[in-house]
């Protein structure tokens, strides 16, 4: 199995176009440690040739251009894009659905019912496709136990389990939270039977979640805020890590501690706030994460697995 980072950034990117925090101006005036992050996104495969995008981030077609094996390159136009899986209706993840509107060819979108509902009323960014290139709707079961697998993408198989989250600001159930909101997903190479875990928004490891990520060889998880009081302490918002539905790394409970019960598998940190310090490769924070063997993801890593 073949897992491509196309974005590791959280919402805004690294640096943030409106952003002059330490790090955004560092990473500008080249005087730190750091690379540049588009939005969050993945694509895996299990044959090299045929993908599955993991969201379509605002930096879509960016993501693209810097991957070569989703580019075209059978007929005038295609893509080895076969199937697009939401999971969430975040802005940083569905966006990008726009910029993936030319062609006739229906877009194969797997979402929860509460993400159709948010992308189709709230944000209508799937209502819209339906006026260029069209798109087929499919189903995503959320109980942990059924898993599914999509035509055109060989010898993978997925299973999606709810977590728990709040929907996007434009959601009709905004202040009241729906299973399906937000998703992790363990993605199954068939013939090797080699796993990652994938949950880019993860507030909490809920007991339901550790019977399916303690089957992962990857664990690739949520790496948002390094403190609970992160952007407060930066007069960047009132509200904590937690409240916003991201287990920050540092602290009692934090991400670290969490990963650490996984034993010896790869663990990686992916959709980082611009503000986060891990970001610099020199860090006192990055040295406390490869003391833990957690990786920090960048655009264009691979895991191959």
């Amino acid at each position: 199995m073949h897992i491509h980072v196309l974005g590791a950034a959280a919402g805004g990117g690294f640096p943030q176009w409106n952003c002059n925090c330490p790090n955004c101006d560092g990473l500008r005036k080249g005087t730190i440690k750091a690379t540049k992050r588009t939005q969050s996104s993945i694509c895996v495969s299990g044959n090299g040739v045929d993908w599955v995008l993991f969201n379509a981030s605002p930096d879509v077609l960016q993501q693209i251009q810097d991957f070569a094996p989703l580019q075209p390159g059978r007929n005038i136009r295609d893509s080895g894009i076969q199937a697009i899986v939401l999971i969430d209706a975040q802005i940083d993840h569905t966006t990008g659905l726009f910029m993936l509107r030319e062609g006739k060819i229906k877009r194969e979108i797997y979402c929860t019912d509460m993400v159709y509902e948010d992308l189709t009323t709230g944000n209508q960014v799937l209502n819209i496709l339906g006026h260029y290139c069209g798109i087929n709707r499919h189903d995503v079961p959320i109980d942990g136990k059924t898993s599914f697998e999509i035509p055109n993408v060989p010898n993978l198989k997925f299973t999606a389990v709810a977590l728990k989250s709040a929907a996007p600001p434009y959601s009709p159930h905004r202040n009241d939270p729906h299973p399906g909101d937000t998703i992790g997903v363990l993605i199954e190479e068939i013939s090797t039977g080699k796993k990652c875990w994938y949950s880019p928004g993860l507030g909490e490891i809920e007991p339901h979640l550790p019977p399916l990520m303690s089957q992962a060889d990857c664990i690739m998880v949520d790496g948002t805020f390094w403190t609970n009081t992160e952007m407060i302490d930066m007069g960047l918002m009132t509200k904590t890590a937690r409240s916003i539905g991201h287990n920050p790394q540092s602290g009692e409970g934090g991400m670290i501690e969490k990963l650490n019960e996984f034993g010896d598998v790869r663990k990686i940190l992916i959709h980082i706030n611009n503000t986060n310090p891990i970001l610099r490769e020199d860090s006192a924070e990055h040295a406390i994460l490869n003391q833990h063997k957690i990786e920090v993801a960048y655009d264009g890593m691979d895991i191959i697995l």
